[in-house]
């Protein structure tokens, strides 16, 4: 790091700067991130790409008519059949919600165990919201033994809604209690876990301001990615100040200046950290080139809390402890020792001392290992994913939805949108598409004509997907364009699959640039890739086996593959970077193989403690009652451990060590050991 910007947070009276600096940035984070949540979009239409067909029909309805709208469908269900008492109250209920909109029915089913109400609501989303409330409320009062379930577009969106606005909240509190618990663990000391924590707040309340700003800009900015935006903050922030206080508190036992010894840590730490910052950064920003509006907004919103964490981390952080004695590290305070050496003894020389050993066993054994569990990609299943399968329990509209498939066609309250230029052919062209089952009435204005055709089948089924595919193939002819909610889905998925195929080698090259330049070499960053991208394949397998064989969850959605490799890959070269760089500076004065196993004594520690409280972060995220978010955190928590315990610690410095001088390529360090004087000078590794 530059020397000045070293001095800043480390000085005597500068480091007063820094804080006071801080004080005002909190101030004006905290006062625009409280208004971040009205900002967030949860809307499925507003995560599409303006080029996808059914954000067209989203547009072209404008023309039809003016008036934006959502359809609520209430189910009741009466297994040994609807008595007349039932059919009143059906009616009262759509007497009563005369003012949300004009409700049709209630409409019978054939067998006469089912019925429902149609009720179109007008208005904007917090309208639609506001309008489902008022219907639940009005239809909870209903005979003994008869289910009455709100669901159709419009009750999805709102048990949706409700979930991601309960995101921030209970997530925070896990997250912080998280955090607590695993740095009281790390340290051992009733004082200093609270400066890391406080760092880590400081840099999440400036985050949500600069992402509100971001929102404001005209950034997609969902609940999702603010959940994801507390997970990233306080976890890579905490790894960020694990690796700062271990080679602070180094420092301290060498110089009794304190301000000198946090000077020298930030020189010596600082690179590494900064280098990691930007891997993570930088790979998340390439997410903007993503077609679905919420994997390209999750990029800056990710990298705005990476870069808040850095700033806080390298700034306030160190500020915060020049500023408190010694004694903040109580029971264990580091005592000036002019003799003192970093411990050649514990757990972590005796497996650097088991890896110097049996270097090519451990590498050939672990990368068998990883393999292996690679196979259990055969059991992941990566797809679209119904309505059901998207939450942990069983919300009202999605046992509303299954009401309505048992008893009447199954897309009712989910149609098909169908939009073309005015012709007498359009409605002979839906009717002939196999899978439509019904044809509402005509709406035309401005040249257009709609229809809503009624499924077949149930609106997040493969079967439903196909008839999308065949009714855009019957109306195209006639410049016609097919929207609705199975189309969403359908353009959503596809959008994610070619997300994938382009952002994967892309988030490759561009940390691969970033490895070459940090380390000078072109062996080291081919080998760090490979191990972390083998990584990466062992914890998908091992998801694929968990998901479908332990947890039963239908699938995975078909943008988890690179939601998973773009926190996995950036979020595990940080901790080789951790250690090569330490094993480049080591190795400059013990030679390669040496300077390997020494990096590994001395960062051993503080990168596992850093990695269990990045998983232990993500696994915060399993409390919410998503599909896709347990298993993120799962992928996540098992990923990041697997690369601390495994592949940090034993694949890649075997690696390195049969490697020797070579990894540094097409550079070079010294092979053998430099005559030093100075405490430094004594080591025992290897």
């Amino acid at each position: 790091m530059n020397k000045r910007l070293v001095r800043l947070p480390a000085s005597r009276r500068t480091k007063w700067l820094v804080l006071v600096a801080w004080l005002v940035l909190l101030m004006a984070g905290g006062t625009l991130g409280g208004r971040l949540q009205g900002v967030t979009q949860n809307n499925a239409d507003a995560y599409l790409p303006g080029s996808a067909e059914a954000t067209q029909v989203i547009k072209l309805q404008d023309k039809v008519h003016k008036e934006d709208g959502m359809l609520a469908v209430v189910s009741y269900e009466r297994r040994s059949g609807i008595t007349p008492a039932d059919q009143a109250n059906a009616r009262q209920a759509a007497a009563k919600l005369a003012h949300v909109g004009p409700a049709t029915g209630p409409l019978m089913a054939e067998d006469g165990r089912a019925m429902q109400l149609l009720v179109p609501i007008t208005g904007d989303g917090d309208v639609v919201l506001k309008a489902v409330d008022t219907i639940r409320h009005t239809v909870e009062r209903a005979p003994p033994g008869l289910d009455v379930r709100v669901t159709g577009p419009a009750g999805g969106l709102s048990d949706a809604v409700k979930v991601f606005s309960s995101i921030d909240g209970p997530l925070l509190l896990v997250t912080l209690a998280v955090v607590v618990l695993m740095l009281l663990l790390t340290y051992r000391s009733p004082f200093l876990w609270v400066v890391p924590l406080v760092a880590a707040g400081s840099a999440y309340t400036l985050s949500q301001g600069v992402v509100y700003l971001l929102a404001r800009a005209g950034l997609t900015v969902s609940g999702q990615s603010t959940g994801i935006l507390a997970v990233l903050v306080f976890g890579a922030g905490t790894d960020y100040a694990l690796l700062i206080i271990a080679r602070y508190r180094e420092e301290l036992h060498r110089h009794e200046d304190k301000h000198e010894a946090m000077r020298l840590a930030l020189r010596r730490a600082g690179p590494a950290v900064l280098a990691s910052g930007a891997t993570v950064t930088i790979g998340l920003l390439c997410l903007l080139v993503a077609e679905l509006n919420s994997t390209s907004g999750l990029g800056p919103v990710g990298a705005a809390g990476i870069v808040c964490a850095l700033a806080a981390m390298t700034t306030l952080l160190p500020a915060l402890l020049v500023a408190l004695p010694r004694g903040v590290f109580w029971p264990v305070v580091p005592r000036f020792d002019r003799e003192y050496e970093e411990g050649e003894h514990g757990v972590w020389a005796a497996v650097a001392r088991f890896v110097g050993n049996r270097q090519r066993v451990i590498w050939i054994g672990t990368a068998v290992l990883l393999g292996v569990l690679t196979l259990g990609l055969m059991s992941l299943k990566v797809g679209p994913v119904s309505s059901a399968g998207q939450f942990v329990g069983t919300p009202d509209s999605v046992v509303g939805e299954r009401v309505i498939a048992r008893h009447f066609a199954a897309g009712t309250g989910n149609p098909a949108v169908v939009i073309a230029p005015t012709s007498p052919g359009l409605r002979d062209a839906i009717a002939g598409t196999s899978g439509v089952a019904q044809i509402g009435k005509p709406v035309t204005g401005s040249g257009y004509t709609q229809y809503e055709a009624t499924l077949a089948d149930p609106p997040d089924s493969p079967a439903a997907r196909d008839t999308v595919d065949r009714l855009r193939a019957a109306v195209h002819p006639l410049g016609g364009r097919v929207g609705g909610t199975t189309a969403i889905n359908v353009d959503t998925q596809r959008a994610a699959v070619h997300d994938g195929k382009v952002i994967i080698p892309l988030v490759l090259g561009v940390v691969f640039l970033i490895l070459v330049v940090l380390l000078r070499a072109i062996v080291a960053p081919l080998l760090l890739m490979g191990t972390v991208v083998l990584s990466f394949a062992a914890s998908l397998g091992v998801c694929g086996l968990v998901f479908t064989h332990v947890f039963g969850f239908e699938g995975a959605d078909s943008g988890f593959p690179l939601e998973i490799f773009i926190f996995l890959v950036a979020l595990g070269v940080d901790y080789n970077i951790f250690l090569l760089t330490r094993v480049r500076e080591e190795a400059r004065r013990l030679g390669t193989r040496r300077g390997v196993l020494r990096g590994l004594t001395v960062t051993g520690g503080v990168i596992t403690s850093a990695g269990v409280v990045l998983a232990a972060t993500f696994a915060a995220l399993a409390t919410l009652p998503l599909t896709g978010m347990v298993e993120m955190a799962f992928a996540v928590a098992f990923g990041v451990l697997l690369d601390t315990l495994l592949v940090r610690s034993l694949l890649v410095p075997a690696l390195a060590c049969d490697i020797g001088a070579g990894l540094w390529w097409p550079g070079r360090l010294p092979t053998a050991p430099r005559r030093e004087t100075g405490p430094r000078a004594r080591t025992s590794v290897g």
